[in-house]
């Protein structure tokens, strides 16, 4: 992309992103995939651009995303490329999508770019869904846990203490510490949850910086088990993003560029721009990215072979299929143990709870005497 085009598509970019389109999380993550395969088998058809993108506009469902195929369709017939309307809603069609859009444009081939950006989506959409699904039980049994345990010392475990009141003895630590606890998130509850409140907001305002963001994902990618599968994840949607980029004809640059936004990782993304500029500087891509802790060393030697055959695209996409597989596996594995571990927990912690409780009462002759 020449700088003049990069330039005036920033710019354009600049004044849409400033309207937004409501809902784009929801649209790029449930519709865009299946407009996007809808959109190459029309065309593949020989239907025109045009033609084809008012019917997927009578068909759609969503009233803000109809407005976004109104919108593409009344600037195709103005004149305008349908690379160049894309750009009119970044938050719907990100570089990536318009940059594919537009080598196919380029190269005459705009239904079988569309085709894989659609399988592409599709890819990337299963993937998101099978991380999210794992996390999602772990997380809910988790909230369970701690929701009942509240409950109880807020409630059950204040019952509990008059009775022993009327002991008129010293109760058992354990016992002890659990009504003082209890005591306390009564007295200083609402001061912990604006505590809590507040501590969400810094870390999420940390977070978004530079400097958090990058110090929270080398914390995240060195994290046991969790790490490996944070590298593999990253790794999946590199090679993915960046076989698709080159395959539709998008200069490297550019497709580095692009690719490194879309990883999910921050370290990640400096390794891939600090390659962008030894690429830049006349090395081969595999030499600049050989030496760093994100991108598994397989990746790197099948990236290699691609450069010495011109089949970059190709080896990215059998290490993209591998690394998926990867991450299905370890997500099977962790799911299966993480189940009865987070069972465990519950028990542990609810029992615990109990047994606290019940301890005065199993000593009770020895708690009354005194």
């Amino acid at each position: 992309m020449s700088p003049a085009v990069r330039t005036s598509a920033k710019g354009q970019r600049s004044k849409t992103a400033k309207r937004g389109v409501p809902g784009a999380k929801k649209i790029v993550n449930d519709l865009l995939p299946g407009f996007s395969r809808q959109l190459a088998a029309m065309l593949s058809a020989g239907m025109p651009i045009v033609a084809t993108l008012e019917a997927l506009e009578e068909q759609s469902d969503n009233p803000n995303f109809r407005t976004v195929v109104t919108r593409l369709k009344a600037s195709i017939e103005n004149g305008a490329a349908f690379s160049d309307a894309l750009r009119q809603f970044p938050s719907i069609f990100d570089d990536l999508y318009a940059n594919m859009v537009r080598g196919g444009e380029s190269g005459g081939q705009l239904a079988e770019t569309i085709a894989r950006l659609a399988g592409f989506l599709e890819a990337s959409a299963k993937l998101r869904r099978k991380v999210k699904s794992a996390m999602m039980y772990p997380t809910i049994i988790l909230c369970i846990a701690i929701s009942i345990a509240i409950a109880m010392i807020v409630f059950i475990v204040p019952v509990f203490g008059e009775m022993f009141a009327d002991f008129g003895a010293e109760l058992p630590a354990p016992t002890q510490f659990l009504l003082n606890l209890s005591d306390g998130l009564k007295q200083y509850g609402g001061y912990i949850i604006v505590a809590i409140v507040v501590a969400v907001i810094a870390f999420k305002r940390w977070k978004a910086t530079p400097a958090g963001g990058y110090q929270l994902d080398q914390v995240l990618l060195k994290a046991p088990v969790f790490g490996d599968l944070r590298k593999k994840v990253a790794s999946a949607r590199f090679a993915r993003t960046f076989g698709q980029l080159i395959k539709s004809g998008v200069p490297i640059l550019s497709s580095l560029e692009i690719v490194s936004g879309a990883t999910g990782s921050v370290v990640a993304q400096k390794i891939i721009l600090d390659a962008s500029k030894a690429v830049e500087n006349g090395d081969p891509l595999s030499s600049a990215m050989i030496n760093q802790n994100v991108f598994p060393i397989l990746l790197v030697r099948m990236l290699q072979a691609g450069e010495k055959t011109g089949k970059i695209d190709e080896m990215m996409d059998n290490i993209a299929d591998f690394y998926d597989d990867e991450v299905d596996t370890m997500l099977a594995g962790l799911t299966s143990l993480l189940e009865p571990l987070l069972m465990v927990f519950l028990g542990v912690v609810i029992g615990g709870i109990v047994l606290c409780m019940f301890l005065p009462i199993f000593k009770m002759g020895e708690v009354v005497s005194g």
